[in-house]
């Protein structure tokens, strides 16, 4: 098949797609040998193309700055690592293609604009943090790229962040549609991922004024005191069970917790731990949540290569589909069931539920039940997901440097009262222990590489031109392990952030302008409350001789390759002052 043919044909629609009782009666045969054939040919033709250019590679020594194929890119990725990049250089030549096609540049792999050529790539998370941040010492700052079919925006450098949520805040104020977003988030509709306007404001005003407002987190200490202390009298009871001390699984307690935490204040129910009312619906609830866990983040390459939309690629739209319906009664029965405790007059704690549908009463079209509920899915996902990996991260760099835990607790001593356990309002006291938490998450934000923007209108950024449409991706990894604006970038030093009073847009983990996140700061009381009173309660050390494993895993927060693991034992001067462990 020719070239000229292969990319003029037209494939004919597929009646059984229509008509499924033409494929069981085996009439789509003819249609699904066609299409073999035609990926077959197109194989070939793509195979020829890699193989011409590592010829051309190996024949020729070109230097480094020399401008290279999109193809020879990637044959050298390859070569660091075969496995992965097996199958994805015919991928990417099918983009490339596409684009000719169509009359689009293919740029080389590395060129000399103001905005460097990123090399084109297409990974399971869309672009890799840390990868790009190894290319931007070759590519420059700044880049500009392909992701698939879709223009990306690069950055890595405080300048550029600055001008786009300054600046250019309202242009970048939407995001890019995917699969994902569109089926966790009612068609587009959560605050997470609505698109600019009125709607989004309005969600923007309810967060800000009722769910994140100091009066409104005052009303849930209660709360989150109450499933810390479930936390540690549980691993008390294991202390005691285990001779004085306990080797704890601490990546699944902090999942628990954090979703005790949310779960108990959207709802009033408890789904982890020994107090839960109904262990069947916990044990759906739990399924539901890790799903969500694994693939709310997870990117599906049919967004960035349209050609696999018409294949259901990895058959993530199905699984997209089954989960989100699952998750949407799930969420419908929490609604009902909080109706139904209001309607029969139930005293019980008040939760965020019952608050959101007091504002239905008065304004029932707009506080709809699907409303409600997509602000509760995304409080739950994201407060579960972000909270519980920060606090992992934050244990596993302290237990690699026990005197940082000595200094945490020295501080704790020094200012709380002897008879008395941490309390949230004693946070700002704790300087140390905030700096703590600014270096855990300086080396790790919760998404190093931000919730991605899309530019509604073409703009400049740093006095170049940007289009209509272009993808932002702000690449926090680099930003925040930068050796021109971090002395030691990668090493953990809390006591680096003492003189630091405004760190600007060096350091944004949770993001900034418009889309910054609204819940930064419970988030970082909520660390802090739990990582302090965890070190004040027990003495923590890690379970052999080596150090903790830092390394990370891919995915949407990056989260540890090694589930971390400690052993804790009580601190002999809190068993005398406190009773964790109930007779």
């Amino acid at each position: 098949m020719s070239t000229d043919h292969m990319f003029s044909a037209k494939l004919p629609t597929d009646t059984c797609e229509y008509v499924p009782i033409m494929r069981r009666s085996g009439l789509g045969k003819k249609y699904r040998k066609m299409l073999e054939n035609y990926q077959r040919k197109f194989d070939e033709f793509m195979h020829d193309l890699i193989e011409e250019s590592r010829r051309t590679e190996s024949g020729s020594a070109s230097s480094p700055d020399q401008s290279k194929t999109i193809i020879q890119s990637l044959l050298s990725l390859q070569e660091a690592d075969s496995e992965f990049y097996t199958l994805f250089p015919n991928i990417c030549t099918y983009s490339a293609v596409f684009r000719l096609r169509n009359k689009l540049i293919c740029f080389p792999a590395y060129t000399r604009s103001p905005f460097k050529s990123e090399r084109n790539t297409v990974v399971n998370s869309v672009v890799d943090p840390k990868e790009s941040t190894e290319w931007r010492h070759h590519a420059g700052n700044d880049l500009s790229s392909f992701v698939g079919v879709r223009k990306a925006l690069i950055v890595t450098s405080p300048s550029a962040v600055e001008e786009c949520f300054t600046k250019n805040d309202i242009i970048f104020a939407n995001r890019p549609r995917s699969l994902s977003s569109k089926h966790f988030s009612y068609n587009y509709t959560t605050i997470s991922v609505a698109p600019y306007g009125d709607h989004w404001r309005n969600l923007r005003r309810l967060a800000a004024l009722e769910i994140f407002s100091p009066a409104r987190i005052a009303v849930f200490i209660g709360t989150r005191k109450t499933e810390l202390m479930l936390l540690l009298r549980e691993l008390m009871h294991k202390c005691n069970e285990g001779g004085g001390s306990t080797k704890v699984d601490l990546k699944s307690k902090f999942v628990e917790l954090a979703f005790n935490i949310l779960s108990m204040t959207m709802a009033g129910k408890r789904y982890y731990g020994e107090s839960v009312a109904d262990a069947e619906e916990a044990r759906k609830a739990r399924f539901f949540i890790r799903e969500m866990l694994e693939n709310s983040g997870r990117s599906n390459l049919g967004d960035y290569l349209p050609f696999l939309r018409w294949v259901d690629f990895k058959g993530l739209e199905k699984r997209f589909t089954t989960l989100m319906q699952r998750l949407d009664k799930f969420m419908q029965d929490m609604v009902d069931e909080r109706k139904q405790l209001l309607a029969a007059g139930s005293n019980g704690s008040a939760t965020m539920i019952d608050h959101l549908l007091s504002l239905q009463e008065n304004e029932h079209e707009y506080y709809s039940d699907e409303l409600i509920k997509g602000i509760i899915m995304v409080l739950l996902i994201a407060g579960t997901d972000t909270l519980s990996i920060s606090l992992e991260w934050a244990m596993a760099l302290l237990l690699n440097q026990p005197e940082a835990i000595k200094k945490i607790k020295a501080e704790i001593d020094a200012h709380v009262p002897e008879d008395g356990l941490l309390e949230e309002q004693d946070l700002p006291n704790l300087t140390y222990l905030q700096n703590v938490i600014k270096e855990t998450l300086r080396l790790y934000p919760p998404v190093p590489l931000l919730i991605p923007h899309e530019a509604s209108e073409d703009c400049t950024v740093a006095g170049y031109h940007v289009s209509k449409g272009t993808m932002l991706l702000v690449n926090l990894w680099a930003i925040h392990r930068d050796p021109k604006l971090w002395e030691d970038p990668t090493k953990f030093i809390p006591e680096r952030h003492q003189e630091r009073r405004d760190d600007g847009f060096t350091m944004l983990p949770f993001g900034a302008g418009r889309r910054g996140c609204p819940g930064a700061g419970i988030g970082t009381r909520v660390l802090g409350f739990v990582l302090g009173t965890l070190v004040q309660v027990f003495e923590w050390e890690r379970p052999s001789e080596e150090m903790v494993d830092l390394t990370e895993g891919r995915g949407f927060s990056i989260p540890k390759v090694e589930p971390l693991e400690a052993i804790c034992r009580p601190r002999q001067a809190i068993l005398q002052q406190h009773s964790l462990v109930p007779p």
